[in-house]
């Protein structure tokens, strides 16, 4: 992004930009299942159009050439290539575990082995850390403190 166009918030033709969650077919995407992984975060691509959507959301399609794929991104799963990237270890709506007792001066508001949803990555801070919806609270907790709800199912993200 052009830092003089600010206000405009949108990337160039040709631009490089890095997606910031894993995109998955919501059924607009042929040949391929719903839900189906077409771009796993991290990856880099290149802007070819700008659109919008229901007219007030501006869609970018962005060619991923090593995944050779085409896909629409909004403008908040996107970054600028070049800009700080700290891959995470769970994503938006991923359930996780609390791997220790989480409390707050000194009193434990969530039990170790309670389930949350996150809500938010928060990959500037060192380490990652998340905001997690836990039934009736919403934390700040660090990565480090945070297990897969389902290991089984769970992939580890690819360096």
């Amino acid at each position: 992004m052009i830092e003089e166009r600010f206000d405009e918030g949108r990337f160039d033709f040709g631009e490089a930009v890095r997606v910031t969650r894993n995109v998955r077919n919501d059924g607009t995407y042929p040949g391929m299942e719903v839900g189906e992984l077409l771009v796993r975060r991290g990856s880099v691509g290149n802007v070819v159009e700008k659109g919008t959507f229901l007219q007030d959301q501006v869609i970018f399609t962005v060619h991923f050439l090593d995944q050779g794929r085409m896909v629409g991104c909004r403008l908040e799963e996107l970054l600028p290539a070049e800009a700080y990237w700290n891959p995470s270890r769970f994503e938006f709506r991923d359930k996780v575990l609390c791997s220790i007792d989480l409390g707050v001066q000194g009193n434990v508001i969530v039990s170790k082995g309670s389930e949350g949803e996150i809500l938010k990555i928060l990959r500037e801070l060192s380490p990652i850390q998340y905001h997690v919806r836990f039934p009736g609270k919403t934390l700040q907790v660090p990565e480090t403190a945070l297990e897969p709800a389902d290991p089984a199912n769970f992939k580890e993200p690819e360096d």
